[in-house]
């Protein structure tokens, strides 16, 4: 009997353990993505054509002149999804289009692809230009949220999430 008892104990503290896990990767991937760009970028807000035309490499610098540095989040991430999403393209057609945009020269390299939120907050922090898409949730210190459509993420309209 024991032994039962011992094997019960464990599978339940086994689907325990694994269903907490995965709570935060649940409740992480159902927030906003916001737009977000160093502090102290005088940007406040965007409209859906212009987030794209950033992350399409179209518009290369902001308002005051300074170089716009893109940093998207590595495939399979949501952000990343979301990126695609707003482009209008797969993963292919993405990798695709970059290779071609540099090859081209109207772009000196794909944007950078960062596999962590502290990856991407390091260096919004240390980018003057730079804009990225995060979990809303995720937004620290030496990080701002730019309005889109008129909408920060969290309220009705918002176009991210």
């Amino acid at each position: 009997m024991d032994n039962v008892q011992t094997r019960l104990a464990i599978a339940l503290s086994i689907i325990w353990i694994a269903g907490t896990a995965f709570i935060p990767v649940c409740v992480a991937q159902t927030g906003d993505i916001a737009v977000a760009v160093n502090q102290k970028n005088p940007i406040d807000h965007l409209s859906t054509q212009e987030v794209r035309k950033i992350f399409a490499g179209e518009k290369r610098s902001w308002s005051a002149g300074s170089p716009i540095k893109l940093f998207v989040r590595a495939p399979g991430s949501r952000e990343r999804v979301v990126l695609l999403k707003l482009l209008g393209m797969s993963e292919t057609e993405y990798k695709r289009y970059w290779t071609a945009a540099v090859f081209r020269g109207d772009a000196q390299s794909e944007p950078v692809a960062l596999f962590s939120n502290g990856m991407q907050k390091e260096a919004i922090g240390v980018y003057p230009g730079a804009v990225a898409l995060v979990n809303a949730q995720d937004v620290k210190s030496g990080m701002k949220m730019v309005r889109v459509d008129g909408h920060m993420p969290g309220e009705a309209g918002y176009p991210f999430n």
